[in-house]
């Protein structure tokens, strides 16, 4: 992780134990760990011993080392990145629908509690909205925005076009100028918007806020 002035810290660890409790008003089961360490100490805790496990695409979840950390400790994984082919990937893709506890970070969450994120292929999506028993989100601090507007904002003109770029053969604009050009290219990642402004039902989200920043 990158080294954090001591400023950012205690920005981060002011803001987020509020940011839990207007979460907590919405229904979520939410935590804030002041490190990644501390979040890869309880998002194990969060899931059931019993449950199979799988997750979106999140640079988030592959710089904790979670998958890695779940297998270590004797969970079913459901791993895309396993497949041997594209019809194998997308198996397991539908697959991960009836898992147990399905992993995937925000691409932003607001101070009052919501969660709003973006897709392309909506199975990330369709994971957070049903099918799942059970939704880990992890999100770093960094993803705290005011309000829906910003959040928006945030994601349409600098997650996205910064994911694209993880991304090689996609042809959008973002993806040459790094700016977002609110495109109806085939190629588009953000073919899905969602707020989650409630968990239902209740505790079937958790939220783990991350005193640190991480993904885009």
């Amino acid at each position: 992780m990158a080294e954090m002035s001591p400023a950012l810290r205690k920005l981060y660890d002011l803001s987020g134990p509020l940011v839990v409790q207007a979460l907590r008003k919405r229904h979520f089961d939410a935590y804030y760990c002041n490190t990644a360490q501390d979040a890869r100490r309880i998002v194990p805790d969060l899931i059931p011993r019993s449950h199979s496990v799988s997750w979106g695409g999140s640079e988030t979840i592959r710089t904790l080392g979670i998958p890695a950390l779940l297998k270590e400790n004797g969970y079913t994984l459901i791993d895309r990145d396993s497949a041997a082919s594209p019809e194998e990937r997308a198996a397991l893709m539908r697959q991960g629908f009836s898992c147990g506890t399905f992993l995937m970070s925000s691409n932003a969450v607001t101070e009052d509690g919501q969660l709003f994120n973006i897709d392309g292929t909506g199975n990330r999506l369709a994971a957070l909205l049903f099918g799942p028993e059970s939704v880990v989100v992890i999100a770093g601090m960094n993803k705290v925005v005011k309000t829906l507007d910003d959040a928006v904002s945030r994601v349409r003109n600098y997650a996205s076009p910064l994911n694209m770029q993880r991304f090689s053969g996609l042809k959008t604009p973002c993806a040459k100028t790094g700016q977002c050009a609110d495109c109806v290219s085939t190629d588009c990642i953000c073919a899905y918007m969602v707020t989650t402004r409630i968990s239902r039902p209740a505790g079937k989200i958790k939220v783990v806020l991350v005193g640190e920043p991480l993904g885009f």
